[in-house]
């Protein structure tokens, strides 16, 4: 079951000058930072009331934050909902058709689970499924 919006991903090229403009807007003090190898990115994220901003860059040219930039520039990429049970969504989600980039859950950042849903599925937007490890 979906619980909440867990965060909403922008992929930018250059994640320190991004976080200083996103620091000053928003008066930023407490972020978190790290790199997500599998995923072949580097985030920083922070709190905007209970929901979670999560800036994000590639570290390598097959990330596929690489390619979305390429494609589109940055902007919003994606947005995440946390949910209880991963693998049940994905095998609801799949038996509903909607198509799955992730038939199985990744690891991303904070220690979680993910999955994304083919935009092709879901009205043109990149949904994250996310859940704690």
């Amino acid at each position: 079951m979906i619980e909440k919006i867990d965060h909403i991903g922008i992929a930018v090229k250059d994640l320190e000058n991004s976080f200083a403009k996103f620091k000053n807007i928003f008066n930023i003090s407490n972020y978190h930072q790290e790199t997500v190898e599998e995923q072949k990115v580097k985030i920083i994220s922070f709190l905007i009331a209970d929901v979670r901003i999560e800036l994000t860059a590639p570290t390598d040219q097959d990330s596929p934050i690489h390619k979305f930039l390429e494609k589109r520039g940055e902007g919003i990429h994606h947005i995440a909902f946390k949910v209880d049970k991963i693998i049940e969504e994905l095998d609801k989600l799949k038996n509903l058709g909607i198509n799955l980039i992730n038939d199985s859950p990744v690891d991303g950042a904070h220690n979680m689970k993910i999955a994304f849903l083919h935009p092709k599925s879901t009205n043109g937007v990149l949904i994250e499924l996310c859940t704690e490890k």
